[in-house]
């Protein structure tokens, strides 16, 4: 089985608790080996999932979308420094699309979203008869759709 880590020792490492390190196990997230005894033991490499699990969920991900980001990397093995390299790629490229919508956020929220509520002064200048519906439902400045008038 090679060095491997008690349930335990990998709680400690990371700061989850050992409920919810196997309830990440539950969910496919991560994988244990079983000791002769039945003990849980999970490879050095599971405290960099669960690091990156940590991470995406504090910055909105939910487990859904993390787990289909870590499909990219192999099940049966450590991943390699090649390996994480890709897997790093592809989940900087979403990131960079989630910055641009939060940078959105944070520049319009003051001011006209195009939402339809039409309860600003500025809406009847930014979204005049609520324009902004006819792209579809939502505040569509927000979702990426330019105003009449750019800002």
């Amino acid at each position: 089985m090679g060095h491997t880590l008690a349930i335990g020792e990998v709680a400690e490492r990371t700061g989850l608790a050992v409920s919810a390190i196997r309830f990440y196990e539950e969910r496919g997230l991560i994988a244990s080996e079983r000791s002769e005894r039945g003990h849980r033991r999970f490879r050095r490499a599971t405290i960099r999932r669960l690091s990156f699990i940590m991470i995406s969920q504090s910055l909105g991900y939910t487990l859904r979308e993390i787990s289909e980001m870590l499909e990219a990397l192999p099940a049966g093995r450590t991943p390699t420094e090649g390996d994480w390299q890709r897997f790093a790629e592809r989940f900087a490229s979403d990131v960079a699309v989630r910055i641009e919508a939060l940078e959105r956020l944070r520049d319009k929220l003051d001011g006209c979203i195009g939402c339809g509520c039409l309860s600003l002064e500025v809406c009847g200048l930014w979204n005049a008869d609520d324009a902004a519906a006819k792209l579809g439902s939502g505040p569509r400045w927000l979702l990426g759709d330019r105003a009449p008038v750019d800002r």
